[in-house]
């Protein structure tokens, strides 16, 4: 049945509960409350059932007395479903609640009191099992919230210059403030170890099973543990920008967003009770059997398909998070499982996004410290790989940057900046422009057919010289992208590298079609028509430039590890930016789909046969009642198979 009293005081109350990140989940005595109430009313039904089988059986007579102690049970059993039959009367909302309570005050009115009061202890048994399953689906999700502690040790600076350790609550953590946690704590913000040496759990967050090795300099996920050593970590990532509030706003959205596949099961399951009460109608009218019209009524049962749609999709966004990638919505959820076509970004994505420089090529009365040191300045605040790489050599070197005066940056193509008074420029040889290169000899200026990436430089209009990269694939990624495309989809890398570097990349994962030295409105144009096609696209990137095109998708995935903007714009995070997850996560939205699907059919083809049966009278009411509940059960904890476990930490 859809959710009754049961269901919406304990959500209530849950929802009560979670308001405050770290809190403590207390829904157990909740529950166990919620659940006396329910078998409370099951079990004095059933005794008020037993006196009146006793009734019929030794006093038949005692008419009254019989429908007296119905009364009482169908008042006191039904009394939620009565609730909310109200609730629906009034919005003028025809529910299986209220079919169901319909039937049973017919089966009574007929003289069927034993019938009626049986229907009612299904019902409230039917609700248990629904209520219990919607919440272990629901509690796979909030339960990530719950793991934080509630209060951190942080270590500041004192008026008196002196290093002190001060407990505050967990929403008070600050960025840059050096978090402490021991042996066994968990850890409780997103940063970067500065002190101590330990190995840190990270399976909740990144699905790793294995513990991973941490020592300074290295990044931690809030909601991960701290197994064998302490820790100082400096927070970069707090609150809603955590992995974990990520996971809080996967919550919400789960719980929001209902995916056009719920709205359809809604839809449908009211068509099922419209066609039951027809059927009944219908059947009354031909057989003038007011016994089997009520069986047609008693029958039908959608909840297969009501109840069954939103426990399969928050059941299966909790199972991605457990395994480190965030859907924002169960309408993404059912986008993945569409998908044919997938497009993937390759610097930081295909490729580990961290490129070394190769070379450094300067013309004649340029240096080549001198032509490190210029392109270093003006990538000082850039945000691109390749800016970071060609930073990162120049101080592996030594040099001494200079801080621009200006910064300009053109998505595609390179920046400009102004140092000491003169116009750097910092990019693909369109950017510095034809006239830069002119009397250049043609070993200075061409490029490479290796796959390395090559920025050229300028300095007041005039190229200086050229800095070669080369970037290296992740791992798995090779593995990846096989993997996907054994599933039937399509695979496309779009690229602002040049062509020779994309078509290297490509090659060495087989990936067969290639767009290269695209700017994002190229990324975009791409996208669009692949959509325009009639392809379910989905876009897998982690930068700013990819950003347009990962909200342009039918579904936008973002590395974990990328940026912000990334994060923002896409409906998928992977916080683990393992490549095998895209392959990982849509396997569980097309297993999800394939679970609604079969809900569909088989409440169809039980509600069929069984409102045929009814109308023929082969069905008696109680048979009728026990093939609605059985197929409603069955339906239910078919989608509920989705529910992740608890991990050995959990329980």
């Amino acid at each position: 049945m859809p959710l009754t009293k049961f269901t919406n005081l304990r959500r209530s109350l849950i929802c009560e509960e979670e308001n405050e990140l770290g809190e403590k989940n207390q829904t157990a005595p909740i529950w166990a409350r919620i659940e006396r109430d329910a078998l409370n009313r099951i079990l004095i039904t059933v005794f008020l059932a037993l006196i009146v089988i006793g009734l019929e059986i030794f006093v038949p007579q005692q008419l009254w007395a019989i429908m007296g102690t119905t009364a009482v049970g169908l008042i006191y059993g039904c009394w939620p479903i009565i609730i909310e039959s109200w609730h629906d009367i009034r919005q003028r909302k025809m529910s299986m609640d209220l079919s169901m309570f319909i039937a049973i005050v017919a089966a009574a009115a007929i003289g069927q009191w034993v019938t009626s009061l049986i229907i009612t202890i299904f019902v409230l048994a039917a609700d248990i099992l629904e209520d219990l399953c919607m919440d272990q689906g629901k509690n796979a999700l909030t339960d990530l919230m719950s793991f934080l502690p509630g209060t951190v040790r942080i270590k500041q600076t004192s008026s008196a210059k002196k290093e002190v350790i001060q407990r505050v609550a967990l929403k008070e953590v600050r960025l840059n403030q050096i978090v402490i946690i021991s042996p066994g704590e968990r850890i409780p913000v997103d940063g970067t170890v500065i002190n101590g040496f330990s190995s840190v759990d990270q399976s909740r967050i990144t699905g790793e099973s294995m513990p991973v090795e941490v020592t300074a300099g290295v990044f931690v996920y809030a909601g991960s543990v701290n197994r064998n050593g302490a820790l100082e970590v400096r927070a970069e990532r707090v609150g809603e920008e955590s992995s974990y509030g990520q996971t809080i706003a996967a919550v919400q959205e789960a719980q929001s967003n209902q995916a056009p596949i719920q709205k359809l099961a809604d839809k449908f399951a009211a068509f099922l009770i419209y066609t039951a009460i027809a059927g009944a109608i219908l059947t009354w009218i031909v057989t003038r059997n007011l016994h089997n019209a009520i069986d047609v009524i008693i029958v039908a049962g959608a909840c297969g398909i009501a109840a069954g749609t939103p426990l399969a999709m928050l059941a299966s966004i909790a199972r991605a998070a457990r395994k480190g990638a965030f859907v924002k919505g169960g309408s993404y959820m059912e986008s993945l499982a569409q998908l044919d076509t997938i497009i993937f970004d390759k610097t930081g994505t295909l490729t580990l996004g961290s490129p070394k420089v190769t070379s450094v090529v300067s013309v004649d009365g340029v240096s080549t410290k001198r032509l490190l040191q210029l392109a270093a300045s003006a990538e000082w605040h850039s945000e691109h790989p390749l800016g970071k790489a060609i930073v990162a050599a120049a101080n592996e070197n030594g040099e001494k940057l200079i801080q621009p005066d200006s910064f300009e940056n053109k998505p595609g193509q390179g920046l400009t900046t102004v140092i000491d008074g003169h116009i750097l420029r910092v990019g693909n040889a369109g950017h510095l422009g034809q006239d830069a290169f002119r009397g250049m000899e043609e070993k200075n200026t061409q490029s490479t057919d290796s796959g390395e990436n090559i920025v050229y430089i300028s300095y007041d209009g005039r190229f200086i010289g050229k800095i070669s990269l080369a970037d290296s694939v992740r791992a798995n990624a090779a593995e990846s992208i096989a993997e996907l495309k054994k599933m039937g989809l399509r695979v496309i890398m779009l690229t602002g590298d040049r062509t020779a570097t994309a078509e290297s990349i490509a090659a060495e994962l087989q990936i067969d079609e290639v767009r290269a030295e695209l700017m994002p409105e190229g990324k975009l144009a791409a996208i669009d028509a692949q959509r325009q096609a009639g392809h379910k696209v989905a876009m897998v990137g982690d930068g700013v430039n990819d950003a347009p095109s990962l909200a342009q998708a039918d579904v936008g995935i973002a590395m974990g590890s990328g940026t912000d903007i990334a994060r923002d714009s896409s409906k998928v995070v992977l916080i683990s930016s393992n490549l095998g997850d895209v392959q990982s996560l849509i396997s569980l939205a097309r297993r999800t789909r394939r679970i609604v699907n079969f809900n569909f059919v088989g409440t169809i083809v039980v509600d069929a046969a069984g409102m045929l049966l009814a109308g023929f009278g082969i069905l008696t009411p109680l048979v009728a009642a026990i093939v609605h509940v059985g197929s409603e059960s069955i339906f239910i904890l078919n989608s509920a198979r989705l529910i992740p476990g608890k991990s050995k930490q959990e329980r």
